[in-house]
């Protein structure tokens, strides 16, 4: 990998992996578009590192009080707001679990194709606009109910098809079950912390089955560039959709959209 490839990539997944415009989306096809040798699994260990550690970092405060509270609502000491906060993270990441590993390899060989994440940039890029426009809920993460954390958790599944964006899913989900588009965003981020950990996790497996020689300058330069540009990203997204709301995002994906069903398919 030249260092060019290295930087693209690494913000290309730092910017995206938060955005509601399909981290998948854009890294299946900016190999295509530059005809760049694939990256390897090392690598894509060390984006996601990067991109964990962001919102690690960004939520410390939250997800401490997550574990504490939950620690002593184990030991018989009452269920607490961000005792029940992580439940629901937990209960929300079950469904994606789930459909990820009956259908990982149905998704891996036949769902990435350009086609398919041209109509999913679309249709679910017009989904999100329409919740945004329709729904204007006043709820943040901390008063979510079992019916919420559900309707979430089975959306977020959807994300497993490329082009759709967990992101943008979950926030779609959301907005329409009656949170804010700021609480909406803020437990879209909490639910990213395990699935990249699962994704990261499965990655790792692959990448120790196929040993091969690693270059940790070009991982840990990777691993730095995706998690500033992942924190970054998140900061200045939960202040820009307080006052523009998700239509620019929705704008975006459809012109994508529309561009790859021209440039590929026309």
């Amino acid at each position: 990998m030249d260092w060019l490839q290295v930087v693209v990539l690494a913000v290309v997944q730092g910017l995206t992996e938060f955005l509601p415009i399909s981290s998948s989306a854009h890294l299946i096809l900016v190999p295509v578009l530059t005809e760049w040798q694939d990256q390897g699994l090392a690598f894509d260990v060390a984006l996601h590192i990067g991109s964990l550690t962001a919102v690690v970092v960004y939520f410390r405060h939250e997800l401490w009080g997550m574990l504490t509270s939950s620690l002593s609502a184990l030991r018989g000491r009452g269920v607490d707001r961000e005792a029940m906060l992580a439940l629901w993270v937990v209960l929300a990441t079950l469904p994606v679990c789930a459909v990820g590993f009956v259908l990982h390899d149905v998704i891996e060989g036949y769902m990435r194709s350009t086609l398919i994440i041209a109509l999913s940039l679309i249709g679910f890029g017009v989904l999100l606009g329409y919740a945004d426009w329709k729904q204007r809920g006043t709820r943040s993460e901390y008063h979510l109910r079992l019916r919420d954390v559900v309707v979430i958790g089975l959306a977020q599944a959807l994300a497993l098809i490329p082009g759709t964006s967990r992101s943008g899913i979950t926030i779609t989900a959301a907005l329409m079950v009656g949170m804010s588009r700021e609480g909406a965003a803020r437990f879209s981020f909490l639910l990213s912390i395990p699935v990249i950990v699962l994704a990261g996790g499965l990655e790792t497996l692959g990448l120790i089955q196929q040993p091969q020689g690693i270059d940790w300058s070009v991982l840990i330069f990777g691993a730095l560039l995706s998690g500033v540009s992942a924190y970054l990203c998140i900061h200045f997204f939960l202040r820009l959709i307080k006052r523009l709301g998700m239509q620019p995002f929705v704008l975006y994906r459809v012109i994508f959209g529309v561009w790859l069903l021209w440039f590929f398919h026309a």
